[in-house]
Formats: C-alpha cells, sequence, structure tokens
C-alpha cells in the first residue's frame, strides 16, 4: 500500500509539470523574452535583459504568494468544483495563446469560467464526462461564495506582483511623437505562474488515484489538487515612469481584489452578491486598464528629448551608469565638462577621460548634480545607457 501511495504522488507531480497550462506558460514566457529583445535592439541595437529573463522569473516571483492562497484555500475551506477548474485552465490557455495579456487577469479567467458553466448547465445539462455534469454544479450555493473570494485572492496577488516586480522588468523602446521626434516609452508584459492547490470535493479523483490524499468532513469527502494558475499583465507607460505608475496600478489592483472578496463574502447569506462580485471585479478591472491607458497615451512623453542635453531611457544592468544610481528620464547635461546634446556627443566626452568620467546630472526633479565613476576597461563605453537619440 505504501508503494501505491508513493506512486499515487509522484504521478500528481508528473501531471501537474505535464498540465498544458505549464508547458504553454514556459513557451508563452520564452515568447515575451524573444518579442521583448527584438524590440531592445531595433530601438538601441542592443537588449535590457537576457532574452530568458521572463521564464526564469515566472515562477520565482509567485511561489510564495501561490503558497499563501494555497494555505488560505484550504484554512478556509473553499472548495471549487472540478468543472471551474478544467474551464478555468482551459480559458487560460487560450489567453497565453493570444499574447494580448490585457486580459490575463485573474478575475476575467475565473467569470468567464463561471459563467461559462452556468452557459452548460442552460445549454448543455445533458452533458457528461466520467461521472461530472454541470447540472450537479450549484452555482447558486457554494460556488457563488468560493469563486469570488479566490478570484478576489488572485486579483490581490496581482497587484502585488504588478507592485513590486513589472518596473523593474520595463522594456523601454523608441517611439515618435506627434512633432516627429523621437521618445522613449516603457511596456511591462509579464507571465506569472502561481502552483496552486485547490480542495476539490467528492470521490471523483480517488476513484482514478485510490490513494490520493483525501479528508472528510462530517459525511463530505475532499481531495487536494495542484493546478498551475496563470496571471498576465501588460500595460505601457509613456506620461509616467514605469516605477512610478506601475506600483500605482498594483495598489489599485490589490483594492479591486479586496472588494471583489469584500461583496463575494456576503454570498453566504445572498448567492446572487457573489454573481456581482465577479461583475464587480470584471468591471473594475477594466476600467482600471482603461483609464490608465488613455492617461498614458493622451499625456506627454515623460522620457523626450531635450535641448539640456542627453535623457537616459534606460541602464544596462550591473553597468557603470547602474552603479552611479542613474535613471530613465534624467538628462545628463555634461560629461568631463564638455556640453552634451546627443549619443555621439556622449561617448565622444567619456573618451577625454575614460579613466575617470564626470558627470552633470539633471534629476527628474529638476536638481541637479555632480557625479563621477571609474571606468574599467571591459565597462561599456556609454556607461551602459540606452538613451533618446
Amino acid at each position: 500500500m505504501s508503494e501505491q501511495v508513493l506512486m499515487d504522488l509522484l504521478e500528481a507531480i508528473a501531471l501537474f509539470f505535464l498540465n498544458p497550462v505549464w508547458l504553454i506558460a514556459i513557451v508563452a514566457a520564452v515568447g515575451l523574452g524573444y518579442f521583448r529583445v527584438k524590440r531592445e535592439r531595433r530601438s538601441f541595437l542592443v537588449r535590457l535583459h537576457p532574452g530568458l529573463t521572463e521564464m526564469k522569473r515566472l515562477l520565482a516571483e509567485s511561489w510564495l504568494p501561490a503558497l499563501i492562497v494555497s494555505v488560505l484555500i484550504s484554512g478556509i475551506g473553499l472548495t471549487v468544483d472540478i468543472g471551474w477548474i478544467v474551464l478555468f485552465s482551459a480559458v487560460a490557455i487560450l489567453v497565453m495563446l493570444s499574447f494580448y495579456y490585457q486580459i490575463a487577469s485573474p478575475i476575467y479567467i475565473a467569470a468567464i469560467a463561471f459563467f461559462g458553466l452556468y452557459a452548460l448547465q442552460q445549454w448543455g445539462s445533458d452533458f457528461a464526462y466520467r461521472g461530472w455534469m454541470p447540472s450537479d454544479v450549484d452555482l447558486f450555493g457554494n460556488m457563488a461564495l468560493t469563486v469570488p473570494v479566490i478570484a478576489g485572492l488572485f486579483l490581490i496577488v496581482e497587484g502585488v506582483l504588478v507592485r513590486r516586480h513589472s518596473a523593474a522588468y520595463a522594456s523601454p523602446f523608441l517611439t515618435q511623437t506627434n512633432r516627429g521626434l523621437r521618445a522613449a516609452a516603457y511596456k511591462s508584459k509579464r507571465l506569472w505562474l502561481l502552483p496552486v492547490v485547490f480542495l476539490v470535493p467528492g470521490d471523483m479523483l480517488s476513484a482514478y488515484a485510490p490513494y490520493w490524499p483525501q479528508f472528510t468532513l462530517g459525511a463530505s469527502a475532499f481531495s487536494f489538487l495542484p493546478v498551475p494558475i496563470v496571471i498576465g499583465f501588460s500595460q505601457v507607460a509613456r506620461a509616467s515612469f514605469p516605477d512610478v505608475l506601475f506600483p500605482k496600478v498594483g495598489q489599485a489592483i490589490t483594492v479591486i481584489g479586496a472588494v471583489v472578496i469584500a461583496v463575494g463574502a456576503f454570498a453566504w447569506w445572498m448567492p446572487v452578491l457573489g454573481w456581482a462580485a465577479l461583475l464587480i471585479g470584471v468591471i473594475g478591472r477594466a476600467m482600471l486598464t482603461l483609464l490608465v491607458t488613455i492617461r498614458e497615451r493622451n499625456g506627454g512623453f515623460a522620457a523626450a528629448p531635450q535641448s539640456t542635453g542627453v535623457i537616459i531611457a534606460g541602464i544596462l544592468p550591473e553597468s557603470p551608469g547602474e552603479k552611479l544610481g542613474l535613471l530613465p528620464g534624467e538628462c545628463i547635461r555634461t560629461v568631463n565638462g564638455i556640453q552634451v546634446s546627443n549619443e555621439k556627443d556622449l561617448y565622444d566626452a567619456i573618451q577625454v577621460n575614460a579613466a575617470h568620467c564626470r558627470l552633470q546630472v539633471i534629476g527628474r526633479d529638476g536638481e541637479v548634480r555632480l557625479m563621477q565613476q571609474v571606468l574599467y576597461r571591459h565597462d561599456h563605453h556609454r556607461l551602459g545607457l540606452l538613451v533618446v537619440r
């Protein structure tokens, strides 16, 4: 028996990593890095981060929130029907394949899966698969409470991830202004994978894996089911800098998630409020994306060319520019006492004293400061700076 238990557990782990969501997420993350590198090289002839950065960060930034969410789901006893999980995964796959990650928020996927179950009940009530039937799902009972609360938790996780990690890997690119000049904008397109453990009621899993971990509460049996959950984010910043805009967007997403949980909790007494909570989350998340997009498109460029010097669009990691503490949007007025106005002037001025570089920099707040850095032979000859040109 102990060998069978071990085999079931190993099978569960194998099925998790062979899940189409997991495999497609890896491919999608590699694709995100590939297209980002092409975009950066098209604008600056050099990439900012390695092409596999998105894939390496796919799970590294999200495993802890996934663990916390899994503990909360199990601790509170939020059970979901396996049909909803399957629909959730199917919708997530379609969203990833579209590469349009403005619709990859988990609130959209959770709501589509929930209302998709309702559609199956209305127009496919005779459908059955290995004993599962949509008519058995009580969308005005337990599911009206658990799905909105879980979706709200996922929204809070999305907000935390956007606030903490989206700005650090925002990709600069050059675009044309209304006056025909070239200015810098920043695109953050991220994908996170959360290995979340769900509580599934009934003995459906035990029919295929007799020693699958289960527990009983009263007369009901429950199983633990690990599922890869995808969270996507896509936003362009041009009127604001990424480190200013994206933390605010993440905070707003977190607030929407808290509202969804608060409204969804009242479904315990009035199930229709669970449906309302999902709609509030979908509308709130869509309105946030729309408002931010309109504001960024209608505003001016935060990193636009100036006659007073060279505008920094980005800084290569571990470069002299990063060690100096330079930030995107700052303006380099002079290098080694020589006034610069373009990239060639910047390069020529650095060669005046290649071993010891002195900069006069105008910060985002308009404050002028002097900086200096020793440059070594292996250092990037432009201080590791991507500039507006």
